[in-house]
């Protein structure tokens, strides 16, 4: 037997040696115990790291609602103010402005006809008015007129109320400033004024008074429609129009026209007096230039309400004490009449 198979086994047992051996228990141990201490030194950073991280999220999205609640609260406070600035009391107002204690010229517009149910009704136009001589800041009142006209019952309620409230405050004078248009029921009010301003192409005039309608009697005849009217009083349907006028009909209208047009007359005589001019058109129911009603009296001089207040009253300040309703008024307004008018055409037999 030779050396080499002497020696073979051994090589075997050599090469078996070394081998990768199982780690036995106590290094199993060993190993988890260093493990350990390895995730002990790192989860500590990991833990601080997502606190900080979670900290900072929070803060940023805290000063997010931060600022978003800022703008909101700036917001609602702006609108808050609006409201109350436009729902102060007109009262309330004046009061404050009184408070500073410098004398200002007072001013109430008078816009479009003049009428119960519109911006120019007597209501509205009193109401600025008293609240003017009211102010003990008031030096004087400008009344600004813009009016074709209308109703001559509101427009003798102003006039009435301008007298009571000029005798009422004797030392406030009231002055009448015609913009564009100044006729018949615009007049009527200016002429209780102290003095009449107006510009030199402003419209003056038209002292009278009118009643139009239509008749459609021969409309009626020719399209073969008869007319079938029902009513207790002789006269009480003398305004249809699809009836034929009588001449004792017409001669009542007349005579109410002509009694309207003497009151009419009366005011002005009574508020301009001996500055009228004698001419006989005055009362026609005509109107004229501001240049030209200079010359006729109806008006004083020309003049803008800026012209007024700084040169004849000498209180440059204008404070506007014009009455307007709120959008919430006239809301209630429209709902109001809406319903008064259903109601009224539920039934077919009206007093009117």
């Amino acid at each position: 037997m030779s050396d080499n198979d002497h020696n073979s086994p051994s090589k075997n047992s050599d090469k078996s040696d070394a081998r990768p051996q199982p780690p036995t228990e106590t290094e199993q141990k060993q190993g988890a115990s260093v493990q350990q201490a390895k995730s002990a030194t790192k989860e500590p950073h990991w833990e601080r790291d997502l606190l900080t991280r979670v900290a900072l999220a929070a803060h940023q999205e805290q000063r997010r609602s931060r600022r978003w609640g800022i703008f909101f609260k700036s917001l609602t406070f702006a609108y808050l103010a609006i409201l109350l600035i436009a729902f102060l009391p007109d009262k309330l107002i004046s009061e404050t402005g009184s408070a500073i204690g410098k004398k200002h010229t007072a001013l109430i517009d008078i816009q479009g006809v003049i009428a119960g149910n519109t911006e120019a009704s007597a209501d509205r136009i009193i109401r600025g008015l008293r609240g003017a001589f009211e102010d003990k800041n008031t030096a004087a009142v400008i009344l600004r007129i813009n009016s074709p006209g209308g109703s001559p019952v509101q427009a003798g309620y102003v006039n009435d109320e301008i007298s009571r409230l000029r005798a009422l405050y004797p030392d406030v004078p009231l002055y009448a400033v015609v913009t564009d248009i100044c006729a018949s029921g615009g007049y009527y009010i200016a002429a209780a004024a102290d003095k009449i301003y107006a510009d030199k192409a402003s419209i003056v005039g038209s002292i009278g008074v009118l009643m139009d309608g239509f008749g459609f009697v021969d409309t009626m005849n020719k399209v073969g429609v008869e007319r079938r009217l029902f009513t207790a009083g002789e006269n009480k349907a003398f305004l249809d129009p699809f009836s034929p006028m009588k001449e004792g009909s017409t001669q009542h209208i007349q005579s109410m026209l002509d009694s309207i047009h003497r009151q009419f007359i009366d005011v002005v005589k009574k508020g301009r007096g001996e500055r009228l001019a004698d001419d006989p058109d005055l009362f026609s129911g005509l109107f004229w230039s501001g240049e030209r009603g200079v010359e006729l009296g109806l008006v004083d001089s020309l003049g803008s309400s800026s012209y007024v207040a700084r040169e004849v009253v000498g209180a440059e300040d204008i404070k506007d004490f014009t009455y307007r309703t709120d959008y919430l008024e006239r809301f209630a307004e429209r709902i109001g009449a809406t319903f008064a008018n259903t109601l009224s055409s539920m039934g077919s037999v009206q007093l009117r």
